[in-house]
């Protein structure tokens, strides 16, 4: 099923839902709910397994997405060999422990061999592994390889600072701890010079 949400300024956006996926999660959701002591009859959780079962597609619909073709659709050959540097990348994803939400920033860099990418398609790439069940560790290095094994550059780095809902809302409840992790191949790796750069041009953001 195709829906159509009307924006304010005239920008349409259209999500895809499979029927069959919908009601199979939507009757597991409305049970769920009555394990839980609630009842599902009433006016405001009416509605409420169809809506989970929608979102639940939505927030994991990086499984339907291809990384690297993502990257392949704007591949230009180039011989810049600088630093390209997308910081600030809004990325939310789900804790595949608990099926909590962690969000935050990714940060991406690459020093191009022979090929570029369109600067969108870093940010895609990062939506579309983010948007699956995930460790924020394992989600790091998905970026790495993808952009390593796609347009081969001398080297990727990339850092990531997250809040996990499964450590504010639960457990420990640190409300303010926030995770960084990294990841580097090539130049990044063997040159701490050219790591250090990086780590200046985002380290503002750094905790």
């Amino acid at each position: 099923m195709d829906i159509t949400l009307n924006g304010n300024s005239g920008y349409n956006k259209t999500e895809s839902y499979d029927d069959e996926k919908t009601t199979r999660l939507s009757e597991l959701y409305e049970e769920s709910l009555r394990l839980l002591g609630e009842d599902t009859s009433r006016e405001g959780l009416e509605k409420t397994p169809l809506r989970v079962a929608k979102a639940m597609q939505f927030l994991t619909q990086g499984y339907n997405m291809q990384p690297d073709e993502i990257v392949k659709s704007a591949m230009f050959r180039e011989d810049y060999q600088q630093m390209v540097v997308v910081k600030d990348i809004e990325l939310y994803s789900l804790c595949e422990h608990h099926l909590l939400p962690f969000f935050g920033k990714a940060h991406v860099a690459y020093i191009p061999r022979h090929h570029i990418t369109g600067l969108s398609k870093i940010a895609r790439v990062v939506e579309a592994f983010a948007r699956r069940l995930q460790v924020q560790e394992r989600l790091t290095t998905q970026i790495k390889e993808c952009i390593q094994e796609t347009l081969n550059p001398l080297g990727v780095a990339v850092v990531i600072e997250a809040q996990h809902m499964c450590m504010q809302m639960r457990g420990v409840q640190k409300q303010h701890s926030v995770t960084t992790t990294s990841d580097f191949t090539g130049a990044f790796l063997k040159n701490i010079a050219t790591r250090e750069e990086f780590f200046n041009i985002i380290g503002h953001k750094l905790h």
